[in-house]
C-alpha cells in the first residue's frame, strides 16, 4: 500500500473567493462551497475521495494502492480494500501518538507478511497469508479452491490409494475366506460390501486429489 494521503485542514479560496482544495489523487481543484461540514469530498474528475478535516475521533485515513480512501479505527492493524477489483489486505504499523492540535496522521502501512500466489485456475495473483505450502487456498478472483504447492495433493493421493487398496484386499480376502459362512449367515455380505465401499470411496478421493489444481507461489515477503 502507498503512504496514507496528506490533506489540508483549512482550504484556500481561489480568485473568486470560493474555497477549493487539490485532489490528492489527480491534483484537480475541488470546489468546497457548501461542503466544509464534511470530512471528505469526492473529486469530479477521478471520482476519488480527498479528506478536508481530521478523521472522526478514534478513526484514521488510509489510502489503498488503487487510490480508494479508507476510514478505519486508529487501533486497526489489518484492513481490506472493499473494491471488487482490488481486495488488497493492508497491514498497518503501530499508531503514533501526536498532539491534538496537529492534523491526525494515519499509521504507515507496512509490507504484508505472506506470499503472492498465482492461481492455478484463472492465473491471477493473490496474497496468501499462510506461510505453509501444504494448505488449500480460495482465489478471491475466481472463487475456486486450489492447493498451494503440489506436496499436499501428492501426499493425499498416495495415502488414499494405499488405504483403498488395503480395503479392496480385505474385501477380497473376506469374500474368498467366508463364502461358506456367508451362505448360512447372510449378514456376512454386509462386511464384504463395507470393505468394497470404503475402497471405492478412497479411490474417488485419490482421483480428487490427483486432479486438483495447484497454485504456485510467486515470491515471499521474507
Amino acid at each position: 500500500a502507498e503512504l496514507p494521503p496528506p490533506y489540508t485542514a483549512i482550504a484556500s479560496p481561489d480568485a473568486s473567493g470560493v474555497p477549493v482544495i487539490n485532489c490528492r489523487v489527480c491534483q484537480s481543484l475541488i470546489n468546497l462551497d457548501g461542503k466544509l461540514h464534511q470530512h471528505v469530498v469526492k473529486c469530479t474528475v477521478c471520482n476519488e475521495a480527498t479528506p478536508i478535516k481530521n478523521p472522526p475521533s478514534g478513526k484514521k485515513y488510509v489510502r489503498c494502492q488503487c487510490n480508494c480512501l479508507l476510514i478505519c479505527k486508529d487501533t486497526s492493524r489489518k484492513i481490506g480494500c472493499p473494491r471488487p477489483n482490488c481486495r488488497r489486505i493492508i497491514t498497518l504499523g503501530p499508531v503514533m501518538l501526536i498532539p491534538e492540535e496537529q492534523p491526525a496522521q494515519p499509521a504507515l502501512p507496512v509490507q504484508p507478511d505472506g506470499t503472492r500466489v498465482v492461481c492455478g485456475h484463472c492465473g491471477n495473483t493473490f496474497l496468501w497469508m499462510e506461510l505453509r505450502f501444504n494448505t488449500l487456498a480460495k482465489c478471491p478472483h475466481c472463487k475456486k479452491i486450489s492447493s498451494v504447492g503440489s506436496a499436499l495433493p501428492r501426499r493425499r493421493c498416495c495415502a488414499y490409494i494405499t488405504i483403498g487398496m488395503i480395503c479392496i484386499f480385505i474385501g477380497v480376502g473376506l469374500t474368498v475366506g467366508t463364502q461358506d459362512f456367508a451362505r448360512r449367515f447372510h449378514a456376512t455380505y454386509v462386511s464384504w460390501a463395507i470393505a468394497y465401499l470404503l475402497g471405492l470411496i478412497c479411490f474417488i478421493r485419490a482421483c480428487y486429489w490427483g486432479a486438483i489444481k495447484v497454485s504456485y507461489p510467486e515470491h515471499s515477503f521474507a
